[in-house]
């Protein structure tokens, strides 16, 4: 489904408008002038049907122009942002004025969507998420409240429970990441050399890179922390005019796990202290700005953000 508004030429509002009321404004002058010309000639009761065709005619034409150009392309729009996007995109707009505030709602639209998912999946999941350390505290809290426990034992409770409010802490510093990632960002751009000051990497291309600094350091950060905790040594950018490659020397990602890696709270590396939210939150950003990362095929991890 489009979510764009078809570019075709339409005449501007101004000149709707401005056509509706000369015509208006004309009307009228031209029947006192036809009048005194033709009135003699035809008589009165024709000159007056003639002249009353012709306001008719024009009635017509203008309300047709009217309906087509402003009318129709206003129910269909309101139709759609009352639907939520339920409804087929529209994708014709009477004017360009029409047009250009057309694509503003569908945009609009899909981003309050988008958030929606967002936000649905993550109490889904964060539900499912706090459940486990929730039980290991309870269950850690009941034995340490239990008479003649041991004082190793004790110790091993109160690091589970250390640990416990520890993944807890996590979720919660990613669920306000996640919350920070759905803001709007000003646009801007920044040098990848500048970015990537201070981490080993190759970059055989340097550039400027249409995203703020603050996004790409979260991407590269993420991006570099993950490959080599997964063992890679060698980590290359490389941006090549619209788009910017990363990739790795690491084992690569398995088959089963390459769907799934954008999915918020997967992670291989739960007993690590992952949380599974990096991946989703540079995504989320990224698209705030109308980048998307995704995954390439292959047997090494390569990563193409496109711009």
């Amino acid at each position: 489904m489009s979510r764009r508004v078809i570019a075709k030429w339409r005449p501007p509002l101004s000149f709707v408008l401005g056509g509706t009321l000369m015509t208006v404004f004309l009307l009228p002058l031209i029947g006192i002038a036809y009048f005194r010309v033709a009135g003699g000639v035809l008589g009165w009761a024709e000159t007056a049907w003639m002249i009353g065709w012709m306001a008719l005619v024009a009635t017509l034409v203008l309300g047709y122009l009217l309906w087509r150009l402003v009318l129709q392309p206003v129910r269909a729009l309101t139709g759609y942002a009352h639907s939520e996007g339920a409804e087929e995109v529209p994708t014709h707009f009477g004017t360009p004025e029409f047009s250009q505030l057309g694509q503003a709602v569908i945009a609009m639209t899909t981003t309050l969507q988008s958030r929606e998912a967002v936000l649905r999946s993550y109490a889904d999941h964060v539900t499912h998420e706090l459940k486990s350390p929730l039980s290991v505290i309870r269950g850690a809290a009941e034995l340490l409240d239990g008479p003649g426990l041991a004082d190793a034992d004790r110790a091993l409770m109160l690091s589970r429970i250390t640990e416990a409010v520890g993944r807890m802490q996590a979720l919660l510093d990613s669920q306000r990441a996640l919350a920070q990632a759905q803001e709007p960002m000003p646009p801007g751009d920044c040098r990848l050399s500048e970015v990537l000051r201070g981490h080993d990497v190759i970059l055989p291309r340097d550039g400027v890179v249409p995203l703020p600094g603050a996004v790409m350091e979260l991407l590269a950060t993420h991006l570099i922390g993950n490959a080599r905790a997964h063992g890679a040594q060698a980590v290359t950018f490389d941006l090549q005019n619209t788009r910017l490659l990363i990739s790795d020397d690491g084992p690569g990602i398995s088959e089963g796990n390459r769907d799934r890696i954008f999915d918020p709270f997967f992670t291989t590396r739960r007993d690590a202290g992952g949380t599974g939210m990096g991946l989703p939150i540079v995504r989320r950003m990224l698209q705030g700005q109308g980048a998307e990362i995704t995954l390439l095929d292959g047997p090494s991890t390569m990563f193409e953000v496109t711009f």
